[in-house]
């Protein structure tokens, strides 16, 4: 069945395509077209079932109620949460989402964004990928809506919503140590990342405290392209003489699902053989055996607020208003991963 066309109702009525785009449009009073008119268009449209090309729409109207959502990995449970509760709350505004994957790839991040403008989404969420910080201030300098979450670059003025990773980091580590354990190896993926660094200096931050001697020797980075292969190589060697930790520290919740899986392949037990956190809290943690403790994050107050932030820069985009960097809590839970007694 042909789709009905602005000419379609024009033809029909005897009036100008340009006329029958106005009423549709909402511009039928500024354009002085008669009420009778109007009220025939909408009438007749209405009957043929027309369907507005949402992106003409919008390039006529300069809004399309679109906003780009770009996260390094989509089927990462933490991204996954932050895009439902973003699409949600952004249905509540009247903007629908669109979500793409970069794979902490730059170049893909650059590409995605790009064709996320070329739709002319009115607005952009990103979660940056690793140290390349050209396209936010490409986006940055053409004054284009954005908000950064989880990651961010301290040193350019942007919109972010992240969390105290560093403090975080901080408190699960003292009480890991108040559960007896004094050697603790740390696994991460790129401490390029901005968020990697604040976890490790909170790592390092609670030995000091707690007068414990740092040993750069039972620090290991594995490969994002590649976790479960790198990641069984450095658990292996952690977990032996000389290095022999008791305690294993991952800093994202896939290296913890992935650490939890070498070890139990390995026949190692939690925590009796070795104590095992992660930051970044999962369900799934709370139903391991045994239960994991891990640093957990507002996800839903992360994904509110970005959003908050970016609807106030789209509807307010000419105004000069500083940005708004907000830094988030985190919340600590205790599970029994930690002490290395019978359970």
């Amino acid at each position: 069945m042909k789709k009905t066309s602005l000419k379609d109702i024009a033809d029909q009525l005897g009036v100008s395509k340009t006329t029958v785009s106005w009423v549709i449009n909402n511009k039928g009073d500024e354009k002085k077209i008669s009420r009778e008119t109007q009220e025939k268009i909408f009438e007749l449209a209405d009957r043929l079932n027309y369907k507005p090309n949402q992106l003409a729409r919008g390039l006529s109207l300069g809004k399309t109620n679109s906003i780009g959502l770009v996260v390094s990995d989509i089927s990462n449970v933490f991204y996954a949460k932050i895009a439902k509760v973003v699409e949600t709350a952004a249905e509540k505004h009247g903007y629908n989402i669109m979500y793409c994957s970069s794979d902490e790839n730059p170049d893909k991040e650059q590409r995605l964004i790009q064709m996320l403008k070329d739709r002319q989404v009115d607005g952009l969420i990103i979660s940056p990928s690793k140290v390349d910080s050209s396209q936010i201030l490409q986006l940055k300098k053409e004054n284009y809506p954005f908000v950064l979450i989880d990651r961010y670059f301290p040193r350019i003025d942007t919109n972010y919503v992240t969390v105290d990773n560093e403090m975080g980091s901080e408190d699960l580590i003292r009480h890991l140590i108040g559960q007896g354990s004094r050697r603790i190896g740390f696994i991460s993926v790129s401490s390029h990342l901005g968020v990697i660094k604040k976890r490790f200096a909170g790592y390092k931050n609670a030995l000091k405290k707690e007068g414990i001697k740092f040993d750069n020797k039972v620090v290991r980075e594995v490969d994002y392209n590649d976790v479960e292969g790198t990641i069984a190589t450095a658990i292996r060697e952690l977990i032996h003489p000389p290095y022999k930790v008791d305690a294993l520290y991952f800093a994202t919740n896939y290296l913890t699902v992935a650490g939890i899986k070498t070890l139990n392949k390995l026949q190692i037990r939690i925590p009796m053989d070795v104590a095992v956190v992660g930051f970044d809290d999962l369900d799934f943690f709370d139903i391991t055996y045994p239960p994991i403790t891990a640093v957990a994050q507002p996800i839903e107050e992360i994904a509110e607020k970005a959003l908050e932030i970016l609807i106030d820069e789209i509807e307010n985009r000419e105004a000069t208003t500083p940005k708004r960097k907000v830094v988030l809590p985190t919340q600590l839970r205790v599970r029994r991963s930690c002490g290395h007694v019978n359970i």
